[in-house]
């Protein structure tokens, strides 16, 4: 049975919109665990597919797309692309502009 944390991590995951992207601890400090940045990571591995969450838009702490190259990170910079989000020369995002900010 999920967790309340879980349900809320999800829930939080499906709000952030196209051309925003959001951190793993921002996800996890919104659902009540300030450290929880790793749990959000294991729920998002274990659950996008089913969940059909927006796995792309959740990056790290530096702004910059935690998947290695050649595993994964191809993929999701084009994602984010596709939607407007633009990377700097060190393939960092620029959160004045691209962090979504959650509001209740």
């Amino acid at each position: 049975m999920p967790t309340e944390f879980s349900k809320k991590t999800i829930e939080l995951m499906k709000q952030i919109p196209p051309g925003k992207v959001c951190t793993y601890g921002q996800i996890a400090t919104l659902a009540g665990n300030n450290r929880g940045a790793r749990q959000v990571v294991r729920l998002l591995n274990s659950s996008w597919k089913k969940e059909n969450l927006p796995w792309h838009r959740i990056v790290n702490s530096k702004g910059t797309i935690s998947l290695r190259q050649g595993d994964g990170y191809e993929m999701q910079k084009s994602l984010l692309e596709a939607e407007g989000i633009e990377f700097n020369s060190n393939d960092k995002i620029d959160f004045s502009r691209f962090l979504w900010q959650h509001s209740e």
